[in-house]
């Protein structure tokens, strides 16, 4: 038998797809990293990942997992390689009130466990535009943060427990409901943000949130974000640190979304540079609403506060969200272009666009900086229309935004990951020891190097 009929014989011939039905998993959703995987194996079962990746390991065959292939990075870029994909591996197993806890496997798309969590009246408060196809394997093995960060924090944060698959065809089973386990290392959070080059993530037991019963959302426009940060403190203040989002939109965003997205509408009558979105809620009868309106209404008495409307009804507030949620195709409609995704000190945001459009712009006169950010924690998405595609050129954009970052205290890398895009900010940036010590739990648990190579960790 050859390879491919081996592997075929684990998860059934017509799932193990070639040429044309490869065709969805060609090309990343970004259009940068295109090539065609020699194989798509799609398994049913913990145990037959575990049988493929047992059969890999032996014929050192290179294998690298996919999820809702939804990733900006490159992270699932395998050209005549081999997949396994997890959407056949889509079973919500459990909800269960009591402990506010689901156990899902990874395959399970995220709007799937939003629709499952909220007919039970809870939530699961990790959310992001791509929900409606991301996977949960895919979330945790990048760590994916999102619009709710503020309040509920990021993957990390909302998995208790997993399952996962390693290099040698071991199954390692963490799926504790526990809020403390202290019996040794964290391996849960070793394969939670590894990128597939640990393990292949099958299951997972996930916190959930008490469902909102009161929603108050915003538009703000403020003079600098130096008054955007007080009136994030000042809410949360008011409301008991109840502020779930708190997203920053400049005014070149909102000229490109109204001229882009059809019968999009400008925030306000009158146009700003410092657009906020904010929104916070509460599970109790707490008018949310007028702690947020008094806030408002009293730092626009001195100015800190420009302009405000706040929604009036979910259709209202769903536009507000609209409006953020189209950042990715805002952004990545136009070409060539030099996409980020950092994290900076709140109180630091604005130096760093002030010091990074200089910069930039010296280095290339002809260059347009295109940004958003989830503000409320720091995360910057700033991307550069370059004036060429020259590879030089965008190179010392990359390395320009990575000096300021560094400089400040910041993260080259937020919540997108690594795979192939920032490898070299990696090789430039990361602390040495850090890197040798990543390099060396790869080599221990991944000896022959298998397990989505050349990601993540640079040679």
């Amino acid at each position: 038998m050859t390879l491919l009929q081996e592997f075929a014989a684990i998860v059934g011939k017509e799932h193990a797809l070639t040429g044309a039905d490869t065709a969805r998993w060609s090309t990343d959703w970004t259009g940068k990293y295109c090539g065609q995987p020699g194989v798509v194996l799609r398994p049913a079962s913990t145990h037959q990942v575990s049988q493929i990746m047992t059969l890999a390991n032996v014929k050192r065959q290179s294998i690298t997992p996919v999820s809702g292939h939804t990733g900006l990075v490159g992270g699932t870029y395998a050209p005549g390689g081999v997949l396994v994909s997890m959407d056949r591996m889509n079973t919500i197993h459990d909800i269960n009130l009591a402990t506010r806890t689901a156990v899902v496997d990874a395959g399970v798309i995220l709007s799937s466990l939003h629709d499952a969590a909220d007919a039970e009246g809870l939530i699961f408060p990790l959310t992001f535009g791509a929900r409606g196809s991301a996977m949960i394997g895919g979330v945790m093995s990048t760590n994916a943060g999102g619009s709710n960060v503020l309040r509920y924090g990021n993957t990390r944060d909302l998995v208790l427990g997993l399952e996962a698959v390693l290099a040698d065809g071991r199954v390692v089973n963490l799926m504790s409901s526990l809020h403390k386990d202290n019996s040794g290392l964290n391996l849960r959070q070793l394969l939670i943000g590894a990128e597939g080059t640990l393990g292949i993530i099958t299951k997972a037991t996930l916190k959930l949130a008490p469902k909102p019963s009161t929603y108050a959302t915003a538009m703000v426009a403020v003079p600098t974000l130096d008054e955007a940060l007080i009136l994030l403190n000042r809410v949360q203040d008011a409301t008991g640190g109840s502020v779930e989002a708190f997203e920053y939109m400049p005014r070149h965003y909102i000229d490109v979304h109204t001229a882009r997205v059809e019968n999009a509408r400008e925030p306000f009558d009158t146009p700003y540079d410092v657009n906020i979105m904010i929104e916070v809620a509460t599970t109790t009868d707490t008018d949310i609403a007028e702690s947020l309106q008094k806030v408002m209404a009293s730092m626009m008495q001195n100015g800190a506060i420009l302009d405000a409307v706040v929604a009036q009804n979910e259709t209202q507030r769903r536009a507000m969200w609209d409006r953020r949620e189209a950042a990715a195709e805002l952004t990545f409609w136009r070409k060539p272009i030099v996409d980020t995704d950092v994290a900076l000190p709140l109180d630091l945001v604005g130096t760093f666009l002030e010091q990074t459009n200089a910069k930039v712009i010296e280095a290339d006169n002809g260059a347009k900086p295109f940004y958003i950010a989830h503000l409320g924690d720091g995360n910057v998405h700033y991307s550069v229309y370059p004036s060429s595609e020259d590879s030089t050129l965008n190179d010392k954009i990359v390395e320009i935004i990575e000096e300021v970052v560094e400089r400040l205290g910041g993260s080259f890398s937020a919540e997108h990951g690594i795979g192939l895009s920032k490898l070299n900010t990696m090789r430039r940036r990361k602390d040495p020891v850090a890197l040798d010590m990543m390099r060396k739990i790869k080599g221990v648990l991944d000896p022959n190097g298998i397990l989505n190579p050349g990601k993540m960790i640079p040679d």
